[in-house]
Order: structure tokens, then sequence, then C-alpha cells
């Protein structure tokens, strides 16, 4: 987990300006995505558990004031105030694994004021990041059409600890395993891997190192077969396959090429010679798009290896998340720069069976037929209950995909749906704006 000192620097300095004038009465943050990334149709709500467990373990020692202090070329006695600063508040936020829309929030943190700004940095980087990879690998679940997707992306995603979180949020989405060891032990996750094309290429030829793998790993394997010639490699794997009596659950890979004509003549090729049972793998630079293709094209694969581009989300490479005010003190607040217009007070999200969605005031009561989203996680600066399983979450992602709009699910083109705003919370929005408008009047008018 990072400590205090990952952090903007501003962060601490709002803090210290906060704890000297005394504001320090409960605050509420609200975290939240402005508007989708293009080609997303939906968000999947990812990286509370790691957000709750900095949460709990947030505190403020002398070692980070003195960090504090070095960088803003200060005395650590003048960062003093800091020291023992932890998170006491309440968070309410959005389960894993639930879909989500522009403008509702993830997570609302209320807190002393000076705790919910310094943790802002962290929350935000988790937040963003996870539910930005989650949702790219629900979009190929949904694309894969039933058929296994695993995860192939620790090699090129942006650091270790990305890695780890991409083969976590692909099975919080539904994805069928992982290549990636320490995830899969971690989270209880099915490891899943083949061979490299250097490993066929150190041996004298395809025979030879497909042969010496089964001696090395016996039992169901999967051959790659595409280093020199796909129909050469395919044809050798059935050979090896035969001679050593494999079947049931081995495979051939298919990695480059046009994978929907390989596939047919794999198929063809494994049929013929009295081996239906033996699946094809693809694999190489995939994504929701692609595999949609595939699957459109009944191409004859049996599972999706998809690595890089949803390690990284490579289409969508960031969100557009924001962690604002919204009241201070039992006095509700906006933001009214242009574009980036806030609305006030503690929220609630209500959802209908049909996915309609309306964005509404925290003590308000749910529309006839209408469910909260956000929930109760922490109090007092402890969880309120159990880490959550990954089969509950996964649980959650197949209930809300499913009551999704069909233009929401589209892999190409899809069109969001738009949360509704509450009456309650429009007239309030009204009240602040018109309140903060007639403050500024009467402070810029002349004596």
């Amino acid at each position: 987990m990072p400590d205090a000192t990952t952090t903007d620097l501003y962060e601490a300095t709002m803090a210290l300006s906060y704890l000297e004038e005394g504001l320090t009465a409960p605050a509420t943050f609200s975290l939240f995505v402005r508007d989708l990334p293009p080609e997303r149709g939906f968000l999947v709500a990812a990286g509370l558990e790691s957000a709750l467990d900095y949460l709990a373990d947030f505190r403020v020692g002398r070692a980070d004031t003195e960090a504090y202090a070095a960088a803003l070329y200060r005395s650590p006695e003048d960062l003093r105030p800091l020291v023992g600063l932890g998170f006491t508040g309440e968070v309410r936020a959005v389960p894993e694994g639930r879909t989500v829309l522009a403008d509702e929030p993830l997570l609302e943190v209320t807190a002393p004021l000076p705790e919910a700004q310094m943790v802002e940095t962290c929350l935000l980087n988790m937040v963003s990041h996870q539910t930005l990879v989650a949702s790219k690998a629900a979009r190929c679940v949904l694309a894969a059409e039933g058929k296994p997707v695993v995860d192939f992306s620790l090699r090129r995603t942006q650091g270790i600890e990305a890695g780890m979180q991409a083969a976590r949020l692909g099975a919080l989405v539904g994805f069928a395993g992982t290549s990636n060891v320490s995830a899969a032990l971690a989270h209880g996750l099915r490891a899943r891997g083949t061979m490299a094309h250097s490993y066929i290429e150190a041996f004298p030829d395809e025979e030879s190192a497909f042969r010496a793998f089964a001696r090395a790993h016996p039992g169901p394997m999967t051959f790659l077969v595409d280093t020199y010639d796909t129909r050469e490699g395919v044809a050798t794997a059935i050979r090896v396959m035969k001679d050593l009596g494999l079947g049931p659950d081995s495979a051939v890979r298919l990695d480059s090429g046009d994978l929907g004509e390989l596939a047919r003549l794999a198929r063809r090729m494994l049929d013929g010679a009295g081996l239906p049972e033996v699946l094809i793998v693809a694999s190489g630079g995939l994504d929701e798009y692609q595999v949609a293709d595939l699957v459109r094209a009944a191409a004859p694969i049996d599972v999706y290896a998809v690595g890089t581009r949803v390690g990284v989300s490579a289409d969508a490479p960031y969100l557009d998340s924001a962690y604002k005010l919204t009241a201070y003190d039992g006095r509700p607040v906006m933001k009214l720069s242009s574009a980036k217009v806030t609305a006030p007070g503690a929220k609630q999200v209500f959802r209908t069976a049909d996915h309609t969605d309306v964005i509404a005031l925290r003590d308000e009561e749910p529309p006839d037929g209408g469910h909260p989203l956000l929930e109760t996680v922490m109090a007092g600066g402890r969880r309120t209950h159990d880490v959550d399983p990954l089969a509950r979450a996964r649980e959650r992602f197949g209930h809300d995909a499913a009551s999704l709009p069909e233009a929401a699910r589209r892999i190409r083109h899809p069109e969001p749906p738009r949360p509704g705003i509450s009456e309650a919370l429009w007239d309030l929005t009204e009240d602040v704006h018109h309140r903060i408008e007639r403050e500024n009047l009467r402070q810029n008018l002349p004596a």
C-alpha cells in the first residue's frame, strides 16, 4: 500500500492550511467520471477494495511530514500539525462489478476536511485506473459471446502492479484465467499458458520441440503452431498428439496472420484427423474489436487470449475522473467553472430493473422499483464488512450487463444511457448556484 507521501504536494499544503484555520468540520467529496471515453457505453466500478485497504492504513507520520517539509524547503516543525492525521471518516461506494454511467458517483467520502482532502490523489488513481481496465475487459467478455477469455497482459502493462490488477479485473468481469502466476495464486484464479516462439526456435524443428515439451509436461497442453508455416505446424501437432494419445483439453494456438481463416484451416485438419475435442486458442494483439469481428465471422475459435491492448486500455487510456467537494459543515457547495460544473450535496444513485438511473440526494426515497447503488462500506475509518469476494463482483457484473440497453452493450458505436436528475437535486443545484452568484455580486459591489 502507498504511504502518506504518495500524494500530490498540494494535498498536504491544503490540509495544513485547513488545520491552521480550524476548518476541520465534516466534508463530503464525490468521485465520479464526467464523460465516458469514446466507444464506451458503460463503465464497470472497480478499485474499491484497494481504496478501502489504503484508507484503513492511512496515517501521516513524522517521516512523512519531514518529506513534505523537504519538498517545500521548510522546517519540519512547520508541518508538524499534520503528524498523526489518519482517516476516520465514512465511505459510501458502488460495489465492484456494478456498471456505472457518466456523472454518477463511484465513491463518496465524508470525513473531517483535512482527512478527506489528503486521500484524494490515491483514491483517484486506484478507482480510475481499475475502473478503466475492468471496463475494457468487460467489453472483451461481451464480444466473446460466451467463449472463454484469458488475460495475457502482464508483460506489457505499465508496471508489475498494473499487471496484477489487470489479472484481477479480468477475473472480476468473467475471464477464465490468467498467464500471471502470482495473480492466479493471490486471487484463486486458473493459471493458463502455452509456449513462446523462442521455445520452438531453440529446437531443430517443430516436432522436436512439441515432443520435448510433452515429455516435460505430460497431460493437456497447447502447441503454438505458427512459428514457421501454420499448416505444417498444425499437421505436426496432430501427429504428436495422436502418437502420445493427447486429446481432451489439449489445444493449438494461433498467434498471427488471418486468425479467422487459419482457425478454419486448423479446425478442418483437427476434425479430419479425428481430434474434434482439441481446442483452438487465438492470441496476438486482440481486444474486444478483433474478438467481436472473429465471433461475427463464425471463426471456430474456442478461447481468446487478450493482452497488451486490454491491460493498458489502449484505445481509451484514461478516464475524465474528478474528486470534488460537494458539502462542508452542512453547507452544500458546487463548482461553476465552464464545462466543469459540479452538483452540490451528498448523493445517491437509484437504478430500476430496465437500467434507468437517477442521480438523487443521499436521503431521498427511491423511485418506484428503484434500488440504491451506493452502499456504506466504511464508517469511523473502518470497513463495515469483510473483503468482497471476486465471485460476488462477477455476479453483479453479469446481472448489470444483462440489463444494459443493447445500444450500450455494442462494441462499436455504443450509445451510453444518460442518468436522470431527481427534482430535489435539481432544486438544490439551482438554489446553491443562485446563492453563489448573489455572494459574488455582493463582494464586487462598490463600498
